[in-house]
């Protein structure tokens, strides 16, 4: 349908149960968005692309979208990691779940095969896919670590799959904060992969086979080497067990977890802190986990077991160093921990006495907390090595673990190094929580997470 008539049903009942499915009660804001994101179409029609005037790619550009058009919603969550704390790219197990904050898109087709892509708060990105009437899908250095490259390399793994692509026009906006842990990135990733999907490519594609043409073009033209955790979780919804072991099929498993019924918040604190010139310390996780693994013959840490680890340890000491160690210690034990969480939290969906469930409920924070102890202790990636004196996710741990005590847990959330935690705090405690730990960080640090169950989507009714 037109802008026009896209706004006048963004008002409807149906709409209201689809936004009510995706963000939960607070219908009146993602209508106040969505109906914002359309506007950007009727309102710049007209308008050359915001950053980008005069000549692009060899000609003018063109108006943000073009005169006629079938306008079409989108939305793609962000991720919250449970358990599997850098596992994933060792073939590992990871416990994921998508939220409530996501990374939105109204979007058009256009006929010159440009994409142009537009954010709140960003310059308009905008990737000439043909060129010459060729395809210009190769990979651009100078477009290394941008969004372009991003799209570039979507657009090119649809090609090399022998999909049609073309141009479309894209008006977006993301509530997944920036640097959070909570895979803004892997969100936008999945959406125009899914943007792609729909306008020319039947838009049949699995939510798995979404997340790998993201992580591809992450990967491969991004520049970023990155396992495939964060684009599964966000294309798949809900919380999911996944198990890396076969990469090209990874294993997805549904696990149904409704921890506000438990009497549980689930919440990540952004403790702030300089996430520039940390692509070194989160490739070395991986670098030093292979590095073991290739001293004992193999690829990955999960062809490898911890007794032959320990029956080279002094080799490898010599060989690699002591972290590199510690980090295998971590992959193996974190990687059974996973499937003893996702054993915990489906026996707490099968209890019905409440006693029983608030225990097993106790089993699984414990293993939230054993998890934050191991990326402490072993992982060592609570704060960068450079930048010894900014340690913000240990003191973010160390005030939530004294405030909790043994009725909650905390763990490092994400990447590491910088950013976040993840605490699980009892609602009767939460403003109590809030009183503690925001005068530390800021007031509005607290972000207080909801499990989505749908992953990426076009918004249809």
């Amino acid at each position: 349908m037109t802008g026009e008539e896209l706004i006048k049903n963004i008002d409807s009942a149906a709409f209201e149960g689809l936004f009510n499915s995706l963000y939960g009660k607070e219908r009146e804001t993602p209508k106040k968005r969505y109906r914002k994101l359309v506007e950007g179409f009727v309102n710049f029609a007209d308008t050359p692309a915001q950053g980008k005037p005069g000549l692009y790619a060899g000609g003018p550009v063109r108006e943000f979208r073009e005169a006629a058009g079938e306008v079409r919603l989108f939305s793609a969550p962000g991720r919250t990691e449970l358990g599997g704390n850098h596992t994933d790219h060792n073939h590992g197990k990871v416990l994921a779940a998508s939220i409530q904050l996501d990374a939105a898109a109204a979007a058009a087709k256009r006929e010159d095969g440009i994409v142009v892509f537009r954010s709140t708060g960003y310059p308009d990105v905008v990737v000439d896919l043909f060129r010459d009437g060729l395809p210009n899908l190769a990979a651009n250095p100078a477009e290394k670590g941008c969004t372009e490259a991003l799209i570039r390399g979507i657009a090119a793994e649809f090609a090399a799959q022998g999909a049609r692509i073309g141009g479309f026009s894209a008006n977006a906006d993301s509530t997944v904060l920036a640097g959070s842990g909570l895979s803004s990135s892997a969100a936008v990733e999945v959406l125009v992969a899914k943007i792609f999907d729909c306008l020319y490519a039947g838009g049949g594609r699995s939510a798995v086979e979404l997340a790998k043409i993201g992580q591809k073009a992450e990967n491969e033209y991004f520049g970023k080497p990155c396992g495939l955790e964060d684009q599964i979780a966000s294309a798949c919804g809900g919380t999911v067990a996944i198990d890396f072991q076969n990469t090209g099929e990874p294993q997805v498993s549904p696990v149904r977890f409704d921890l506000y019924s438990l009497g549980y918040a689930l919440c990540v604190v952004n403790t702030g802190g300089s996430h520039v010139d940390l692509t070194g310390d989160y490739a070395s996780i991986p670098k030093e986990m292979n590095a073991v693994a290739a001293f004992l013959g193999k690829k990955v840490l999960r062809e490898c077991y911890k007794s032959q680890v320990m029956e080279k340890a002094a080799e490898i000491r010599k060989r690699i160093g002591d972290r590199a160690i510690l980090r295998a210690l971590h992959f193996f034990s974190e990687n059974n921990r996973v499937t003893d969480m996702k054993e915990a939290l489906e026996r707490t969906n099968s209890l019905f006495d409440p006693y029983e469930r608030q225990g097993a409920l106790g089993r699984y924070l414990s293993l939230v907390n054993e998890s934050g102890n191991s990326s402490w202790e072993l992982l060592q990636n609570v704060y960068a090595p450079a930048n010894p004196a900014e340690q913000g996710i240990a003191l973010a741990l160390a005030i939530s673990r004294a405030f909790l005590g043994n009725l909650g847990a905390a763990r490092v959330h994400g990447g590491g190094f910088a950013g976040t935690i993840q605490a699980y705090v009892p609602l009767t405690s939460l403003d109590n929580y809030l009183e503690e730990i925001e005068p530390v960080f800021g007031k509005g640090t607290v972000t207080v997470l909801r499990i989505r169950q749908t992953g990426v989507t076009e918004l249809c009714v």
